[in-house]
Parts: C-alpha cells; sequence; structure tokens
C-alpha cells in the first residue's frame, strides 16, 4: 500500500511543477480573454479539465451571462461544459467538451476544446490529471468602428485600427489536477498554456489599400478552487463553501461564496469578488436537473454605469453504472 501510494505521489509532484512553472513563465504580450462566471462551482471544467468525469453521471451544463447591464456592447457570453466517465483498459479516465462563445464591442470570442483526464484513487479520495487540446478563434468587425469628427485622439486613417473586418485562430491547450474527497474537493488548473497567438488577418488581404495582419496573444492565467459541504447536524441543510482565485501573475483575483441547501433540492447564497461585486444566488436542484440564477452587484466604479450582471446557469445529469461494488466506490462530496 506504502509502496502504491509513493508512486502515486512521484506521478503528482511532477504534474504540479509542471503546471505551475509553465504558467509562470511571462509571454512578451499577453491578454485575458477567459470569462468570468459567478456560478463557478457549477462548471469546474470550464477551468480545470482534469475535473472532467469526476462524478459517475454524464453532466452537462449551459449557461448564459449578461455582465453590466446598461453599458452598451458589455460582455455577453454563452458556456457549455459536457463531461463523462469513462473506463479504459481497465482505467479510469474521464472525457469531456467545453464550449465558450463571448462577444465584447466589436470583438468575438470562441474556444472550443476536448478534454481527458486520467483518475486514481488516492488518500482516501481520488486524484485526477487532465489535459485540454481545442481551438482559439477570435474576430474583430473593424468596418463598424465609428469615429467621430470632433475627435481629437483618433484618425479614420489610424494604421493602429483595424479598417475591415479581420479573424484569426491558434491551438490551444489547458491542463489541470484536481482531487476529491469526502470532505472536500479542490483543484489547479491553468488554461493557454501555450499562449497562444492569433493571427488576425482580413478576408481582404492582399487587396490595393488593405491593412497589414493583426496579432492578439492569449494569456496564461492559472485558477484554484475548492469547496466542501458541511452538513447541519438533524437537519436537512447543509453549507456549501466555495472559493475561486483567478492570477496571470499580473493581477490577481479572488472570489468566496457560501450556500445553504436543504433537503438537496433549493439552496440560497452569497459571494463576494474581491474590489468588483457582491453576488447573490438562488438554484434549484430537481431529481436530475439544476436551473441556478445568480445577480451581481458592482462595488466598483462601473456600478455607477450599470445596473448589475445576470447569470443563468442549467444542468442536466443522468446516472451511470460503472460496475463497482458500493463498498469500494470512492463517495464524492460535490453529490453529496
Amino acid at each position: 500500500m506504502k509502496t502504491s501510494t509513493c508512486r502515486y505521489i512521484h506521478r503528482i509532484i511532477p504534474a504540479i511543477a509542471m503546471i505551475l512553472a509553465v504558467a509562470m513563465a511571462s509571454p512578451q504580450a499577453n491578454a485575458q480573454i477567459d470569462a468570468q462566471f459567478s456560478q463557478y462551482y457549477e462548471i469546474p471544467a470550464y477551468y480545470n479539465p482534469a475535473a472532467a468525469g469526476e462524478i459517475d453521471f454524464v453532466n452537462i451544463h449551459g449557461g448564459t451571462r449578461q455582465q453590466w447591464v446598461g453599458i452598451e456592447n458589455a460582455p455577453s457570453t454563452f458556456v457549455l461544459t459536457a463531461d463523462m466517465p469513462l473506463k479504459l483498459f481497465g482505467k479510469r479516465f474521464g472525457i469531456g467538451l467545453m464550449v465558450h462563445q463571448e462577444s465584447i464591442g466589436l470583438y468575438k470570442t470562441m474556444n472550443l476544446g476536448i478534454q481527458m483526464a486520467y483518475r486514481f484513487k488516492l488518500f482516501g479520495g481520488q486524484f485526477s490529471a487532465g489535459l485540454q487540446l481545442g481551438l482559439l478563434d477570435q474576430s474583430f468587425k473593424g468596418t463598424d468602428i465609428y469615429i467621430p469628427d470632433d475627435d481629437d485622439f483618433h484618425e479614420s486613417d489610424d494604421d493602429a485600427l483595424p479598417q475591415n473586418d479581420i479573424r484569426g485562430n491558434a491551438f490551444d491547450i489547458g491542463v489541470g489536477i484536481w482531487y476529491t474527497h469526502r470532505l472536500f474537493w479542490a483543484g489547479v488548473g491553468a488554461t493557454h498554456l501555450n499562449s497562444p497567438t492569433l493571427t488576425m488577418k482580413s478576408d481582404n488581404a492582399g487587396s490595393s489599400g488593405t491593412q497589414g495582419d493583426f496579432e492578439f496573444q492569449a494569456g496564461r492565467t492559472l485558477y484554484f478552487t475548492a469547496g466542501s459541504n458541511i452538513k447541519i447536524k438533524n437537519t436537512l441543510f447543509e453549507v456549501i463553501p466555495t472559493m475561486l482565485v483567478k492570477s496571470d501573475f499580473t493581477f490577481t483575483t479572488a472570489e468566496l461564496t457560501a450556500r445553504v441547501r436543504y433537503n438537496r433540492f433549493i439552496s440560497i447564497g452569497v459571494g463576494y469578488r474581491y474590489k468588483d461585486a457582491i453576488i447573490g444566488s438562488l438554484a434549484v436542484n430537481f431529481k436530475n436537473i439544476y436551473v441556478g440564477y445568480s445577480y451581481d452587484y458592482a462595488t466598483s466604479a462601473i456600478g455607477k454605469a450599470s445596473s448589475g450582471s445576470h447569470e443563468v446557469i442549467v444542468g442536466y445529469r443522468l446516472k451511470l453504472n460503472m460496475g463497482e461494488k458500493n463498498k469500494n466506490r470512492h463517495k464524492n462530496i460535490r453529490i453529496m
């Protein structure tokens, strides 16, 4: 038993070191493109491919977020995650799909990834390491740029502003590690690990009077997520604290959430995103269906121009029989 545990530890340490070392290597120029979700605890595979197949269900979640309502061209986001466990050659894996689409002003971003995670038991819980391979696509509608005649800072022929519609895509990589125990769950994920550079070109490139290419580099981002389920003795209530820390090693932000759930049916929660927003949430679990809503009240200066942000997440789970005896099965805290 000790030999087996040591062997697993020797696998884990290099995985953690690789994620941290590559993520901390700063690219020359980068930009954040990942979306912000207040119900991050319902879509962990968005941040971490190692969460794919963490429970013995076909797990599908989709949602939309309208950020900073009242501000024109504010972010509008759609997300879809789907994953399931898989047994292959006697080993346990997880496979998943992640789709993210977001519009911000004249920019549109789409990120599509396929995920695989390898899972094994460790210290009374379950550890997994995951990989995501995908495509990052971004477009900018340069033909919709409008510069007023009295603008003293920009000119209509400014080479820094695309005069045509441009688009580019690049290969994208994400990695992560994930651990679940009957008392807690936690994970570290890194998105855009290869810091992909998108060369954005016009459909009219090469014609007379057109501009050259524009380059956009996606920045590496590290995510730490964790949570627990605390049952209140002799009641049907439980408290579910969760946290999300995000960093590109230039800027770091954290979010804390506490939810109270009754009889595994209805839950209400409150959260705080550092120097950004206070969040309220309401969710219902009915059989295998989840419906959740959250509202962000901005505490930053942007709250003066916005009435807040709205988010809806809908999920469905289908139970799978993985062929294990009940006495040997790991009990996942996220479905307790």
